[in-house]
C-alpha cells in the first residue's frame, strides 16, 4: 500500500487545487487520473513494457527446462531458484546494453510499489519448495502459479491489461500441468519460457506506441 500512497501523495503535490489554488499543502487537493496515467506511461517507457525483464526471465526458464530435460530435475530447479536472484540486475544490464534508461528516476511514485512487487515472488519460494518436497512434479506448476500472481500488480504499475492476460495464462497453465500433465516434469518450464518470450515481444510493441515519433525535417 505504501507504493499507492506515494503515488497519491505525488499526484496531490503535483497538481494545484482547483478549490484554494494551493499545491501540496492543500487538503482539498485531489489526484487526477492524468497523474496516474503519466506515471504508468513513464514505467512503460523506461522498462519497454516489461520487455527486458520478461526476456531475461524467459531465457532463465528455458535454461532450466533444458537442464531438467537432458540433465536432471534438481539441476533445473537449482538454476531457476538461484538464477531468479539475477533477473533484475540482468534486466538493467540488457536495458543499458540497448542504450536505454534502466531505472525510474529517484522519487518516482512507482518506485516503492516496484520494490514491494519484487519481493512477492522470493517470499513465496518456501511454499513452492515445500510443495516440491512432497510432489516434485509440482515444482514448476507451483512456481508458474506464484509467478502469475506476481504479475497482477503490474497491470496497475504499467497500465497494461496484457499483464492480466499473462497472469491468467500462467495460473491456468500451472493448474493444468499439475493436474493433467505430470510428465515430463519439464513441461511447465518449457511452457512458461514460451509465454514469457511471447509477452516480452507484446510488451515491447505496446511500449513502442508511447515513444515519441521522429519526424523527418
Amino acid at each position: 500500500m505504501e507504493g499507492v500512497a506515494h503515488l497519491l501523495q505525488w499526484g496531490a503535490s503535483a497538481k494545484r487545487c482547483d478549490i484554494c489554488h494551493k499545491g501540496s499543502g492543500c487538503t482539498a487537493s485531489i489526484i487526477s487520473p492524468m497523474e496516474i496515467t503519466q506515471a504508468q506511461k513513464e514505467v512503460r517507457e523506461t522498462f519497454l513494457g516489461g520487455f527486458a525483464g520478461q526476456l531475461v526471465s524467459a531465457v532463465l526458464w528455458l535454461i532450466s527446462a533444458v537442464a531438467c530435460t537432458w540433465k536432471s530435475f534438481f539441476l533445473g530447479e537449482l538454476i531457476l531458484i538461484l538464477g531468479g536472484v539475477l533477473i533484475f540486475p540482468l534486466t538493467q544490464l540488457v536495458l543499458r546494453g540497448m542504450g536505454h534508461a534502466y531505472a525510474l528516476p529517484k522519487g518516482h511514485p512507482m518506485n516503492a510499489l516496484g520494490t514491494q512487487v519484487a519481493f512477492t515472488l522470493p517470499l513465496t519460494l518456501p511454499l513452492v519448495l515445500a510443495i516440491a518436497a512432497l510432489r516434485p512434479n509440482w515444482f514448476y506448476p507451483a512456481l508458474m502459479i506464484t509467478l502469475g500472481a506476481h504479475y497482477l500488480p503490474f497491470i496497475f504499475m504499467y497500465g497494461m491489461w496484457q499483464f492480466g492476460a499473462l497472469s491468467g495464462l500462467l495460473i491456468g497453465a500451472g493448474l493444468a500441468v499439475a493436474l493433467y500433465i505430470p510428465r515430463p516434469m519439464s513441461t511447465g518450464a518449457w511452457l512458461t519460457a514460451a509465454l514469457l518470450f511471447a509477452f516480452a515481444l507484446i510488451g515491447r510493441q505496446v511500449a513502442a506506441h508511447n515513444l515519441p515519433r521522429r519526424h523527418d525535417s
